[in-house]
C-alpha cells in the first residue's frame, strides 16, 4: 500500500508538467513493443497525420541515440533527438527526447506496454521540465492531438501487419 501512496504523491508532484496519452492496439505486445524499437517500423508510422520521417542515426540500447527529422505537411522540418534511458522489453520504455543532444528543454517520456486481452495497452506518459514548457507543447505544437494521432498511426501500422500475417 505505501508504494501505491509514494507513487500516487510522485505523479501528482509532476501533474502540472505532464502530458498522458493511451491506447489499446489490437496486436500482441511483443509486436507492438518492436514497431517502436525496429527503425524498419518506426519509419512506417512515427508522427502526428501528415508527418514524415528521415532517420539520420538509430542504435536502440540504454544510452543509444535516435536522430531524426520530422517532416510536416507544411514543409517544415523538425530536428529531433531521443535517447533512451531504460528498456525492459517488452514491458517499458523511457527515453529523454529534444531537439539535440544538449536541448536544455529536453522532456523525458515513459511508454508502457500492457496486455490487454488479444490487444495492447500502451500509455506515453511525458515529463516536460517546466509547466511553461508543457503548456507550449500542448498548445502552441498540439501535443496531446499529436500524440494520439501517432498511437493512432502506430494501431494502424500493426493491425495491418496482424491481418496481413493471418491472411498469409
Amino acid at each position: 500500500m505505501a508504494a501505491t501512496g509514494r507513487g500516487s504523491s510522485a505523479r501528482s508532484a509532476t501533474a502540472d508538467r505532464e502530458t498522458v496519452i493511451s491506447r489499446a492496439v489490437s496486436a500482441p505486445r511483443e509486436l507492438v513493443f518492436e514497431a517502436f524499437t525496429e527503425v524498419r517500423h518506426l519509419s512506417r508510422w512515427w508522427g502526428p497525420e501528415g508527418f514524415t520521417t528521415t532517420t539520420r542515426a538509430f542504435e536502440f540500447r540504454v544510452g543509444g541515440e535516435w536522430d531524426f527529422v520530422m517532416h510536416g505537411p507544411d514543409g517544415t522540418d523538425y530536428q529531433e533527438w531521443i535517447t533512451w534511458t531504460e528498456l525492459a522489453p517488452p514491458e517499458r520504455i523511457a527515453m529523454l527526447h529534444g531537439e539535440t543532444r544538449d536541448d536544455p528543454n529536453a522532456f523525458e517520456s515513459v511508454i508502457t506496454f500492457e496486455p490487454d486481452g488479444a490487444a495492447t495497452r500502451i500509455e506515453m506518459r511525458t515529463v516536460f521540465p517546466t509547466k511553461q514548457l508543457r503548456d507550449e507543447a500542448v498548445e502552441k505544437y498540439h501535443a496531446i492531438e499529436g500524440g494520439r494521432q501517432t498511437l493512432s498511426s502506430l494501431a494502424a501500422y500493426v493491425t495491418e501487419i496482424v491481418r496481413k500475417g493471418a491472411e498469409g
